[in-house]
């Protein structure tokens, strides 16, 4: 991660240039942030307003949360090159805005459910680092007590990472009929990607979601690229917001929190209005590959990453507005993220000496009851 603007500056100059006149402080620590991204519709007759209202406060919580999420992902890259982690990683450095975003914009008695690039989301719902990196190394301290790794974890609210590729935008469906039917007032949101996207089961969830006016949220984070497919080679319209046919939809600057947050305020209003579903395409950019088995190069140019990183960072940008608005120093900055450096070296020490689960959990939670084992039962057939 560029660790401060003077950094960033030497990469590029062009985050500056495209911030300029885009932030205007407007009393004590308030500022308004316009958007230089505006908001597209489709089947709504007013979207969101293109510019919010921030405060040090926020933009302190915003720049510490996201760089919590780029950090535990940084750490959980390492682990992995150590072959800590086993199997499948999919890291989300990069796309932190939207997770971080639509988390502010909603409560925690909504609902979440998501693929399995959802480290960052288990940590927004609650989970601390120390079970996240835990469940990725299979330990037993892990929150799915080390059997599930990146595909099965779960929180309060928070159904998991989901391996089947857009299997869980059905499911949240269910979660919102729920909602629906026990007249909570809360809301689902369904994250899929791009290279979701054109799965069959989305076209039938938004069906049903429309026909029985689900409160649900379906967010598209269109990071421009599946599993080594740019969209444009895998998608006939890369208008994704649009793709609902029926079901109005907004497109967002994904990069920007605030253009996140507004949009996430509006979606979640619209949805506990009764309206029914609304699908949101996050236009966002991983900065890694689609898992770690793809060096993310082979289909895009290393240059392509390093403008994006230097023009669009969500990160940066919010150090930015902090910055040339006076409300923090970089001294103070580098202090959050040293602070953040030391909780995820704490928790990846913590994952790598927990204790593995014991051997005769391979037979808990399986079955609602104990079964026979070919034939045979497992007190006779197995000794730990």
């Amino acid at each position: 991660m560029i660790s401060n603007l003077l950094k960033l500056n030497k990469v590029s100059n062009t985050l500056n240039f495209s911030l300029r006149n885009f932030a205007t402080k407007t009393g004590n620590d308030q500022v308004k942030v316009n958007f230089n991204r505006p908001f597209k519709t489709y089947l709504l007759e007013k979207g969101p307003e293109n510019n919010a209202v921030t405060n040090k406060k926020e933009l302190i919580d915003y720049f510490t949360e996201m760089s919590r999420m780029r950090r535990i992902e940084i750490v959980a890259d390492g682990l992995y090159k150590k072959k800590y982690i086993r199997g499948f990683c999919h890291l989300y450095n990069g796309q932190e805005a939207v997770c971080a975003g639509m988390e502010y914009a909603t409560t925690k008695d909504d609902h979440v459910i998501t693929a399995y690039r959802d480290h960052t989301f288990m940590m927004a719902r609650g989970a601390t680092p120390k079970e996240i990196l835990a469940e990725l190394l299979m330990k037993e301290a892990g929150c799915s007590k080390g059997k599930g790794g990146s595909m099965h974890m779960f929180t309060k609210n928070f159904y998991g990472g989901n391996g089947i590729v857009g299997a869980q935008v059905p499911v949240g469906a269910g979660i919102a009929l729920t909602q629906k039917y026990n007249k909570t007032g809360n809301v689902c949101m369904a994250y899929y990607g791009d290279g979701a996207a054109n799965q069959g089961q989305i076209f039938e969830a938004y069906n049903m979601a429309s026909l029985w006016k689900l409160p649900i949220i379906f967010i598209c984070e269109n990071n421009h690229y599946g599993m080594g497919t740019s969209t444009k080679r895998a998608a006939a319209s890369q208008d994704f917001y649009t793709r609902g046919h029926f079901v109005p939809g907004l497109w967002v600057d994904g990069m920007n929190i605030f253009s996140v947050r507004e949009a996430g305020k509006f979606a979640a209003d619209f949805c506990r209005k009764g309206n029914g579903p609304i699908v949101l395409e996050m236009d966002t950019y991983r900065y890694v590959g689609h898992s770690m088995s793809d060096p993310g190069t082979t289909y895009r140019t290393r240059e392509e990453v390093n403008e994006v990183r230097a023009s669009q960072d969500p990160i940066e940008y919010v150090r930015h507005l902090i910055l040339t608005n006076k409300l923090a120093t970089e001294d103070e900055l580098q202090s959050i993220e040293d602070k953040i450096r030391e909780e995820m070296d704490e928790a990846a020490d913590f994952a790598i000496n927990a204790p593995l689960p014991p051997n005769r959990d391979l037979f808990t939670k399986v079955y609602v009851n104990e079964v026979p084992v070919r034939g045979v039962e497992k007190s006779l057939s197995f000794k730990p």
